[in-house]
């Protein structure tokens, strides 16, 4: 698992929830401004460890607690991110965010898996 996203309604509380809870700092992704999107850095967390994560702003509402999806999304690893999307829409899946290449990140989609998840795919840039 390279990456956890958290979709959050209000920054600085989020920001202040998880800084507290788990020792982590953010920095905000050049780019993504529009959505606050804010890099993750913590002791297991981070571009130099196994997994990394960040937290952006939710484009709508907040779900209702005990909703089955509310806000997190995980992103696996993949050779090749166009095949592994096409291989889901062909089995059942659904598009969530189509293939798009991310400058120092790498190719990135996400589908829904039909049964209320959405997983994310990423083939790393180079380097990364």
């Amino acid at each position: 698992m390279p990456h956890v996203e958290f979709h959050v309604s209000n920054m600085a509380e989020a920001r202040a929830f998880y800084g507290g809870l788990f020792g982590w700092t953010f920095s905000p992704l050049r780019g993504w401004e529009a959505v606050d999107y804010q890099w993750i850095e913590g002791d297991e967390i981070g571009v130099d460890h196994d997994l990394t994560g960040g937290m952006l702003l939710r484009p709508g509402e907040q779900p209702p607690a005990g909703a089955p999806l509310r806000g997190s999304a995980v992103t696996f690893v993949v050779d090749d991110c166009d095949a592994r999307y096409a291989w889901a829409l062909e089995n059942g899946g659904a598009e969530a965010l189509p293939p798009s290449d991310y400058d120092g990140i790498g190719r990135v989609a996400y589908v829904e898996d039909g049964q209320g998840n959405i997983v994310g795919m990423m083939t790393p840039a180079r380097g990364v």
